[in-house]
């Protein structure tokens, strides 16, 4: 098997209002959609952020993990700078999000913060001025 990761599935209370955050607030543009079930966006190259109804995922998949606390999984996007980092958690405010933290400089020697969607799903949104930072970067055509 390859190291690749080509779809990131997100199990979502209320895909309308997911959709409202992400198309509507975000401006992203659905590469496919099912309403009320199913919805993918394009989020690199080969890579689809499939956002698919909770109870169809269950049905699927199995239960969810329910409880308080923080869904065990981070998302991240990078930017070229820090001014990048700021812009985007302005937009994903704007858009709805709850901004959880505030774009700062990390002791790894980066800057980012953190929102999360109405599902609470954290998105890191960092400048990464490091080695692989750059590299991803470049291979987005953003360097």
């Amino acid at each position: 098997m390859d190291a690749r990761v080509t779809f990131i599935t997100l199990g979502v209370r209320d895909l309308a209002a997911t959709r409202r955050f992400y198309v509507d607030g975000l401006g992203w543009e659905p590469a496919f959609e099912a309403p009320g079930e199913v919805m993918f966006v394009r989020v690199g190259p080969a890579v689809m952020l499939s956002l698919w109804d909770r109870a169809a995922f269950e049905a699927e998949i199995g239960a969810t993990q329910t409880g308080p606390g923080v869904p065990p999984v981070a998302l991240a996007h990078n930017m070229p700078d820090e001014a990048g980092v700021d812009r985007v958690i302005a937009d994903a405010a704007a858009a709805g999000a709850e901004i959880v933290a505030l774009p700062a400089r990390r002791e790894w020697g980066g800057y980012s913060g953190y929102f999360a969607d109405p599902d609470g799903f954290r998105w890191e949104i960092a400048y990464n001025p490091g080695p692989l930072g750059v590299e991803l970067m470049r291979d987005a055509g953003l360097a």
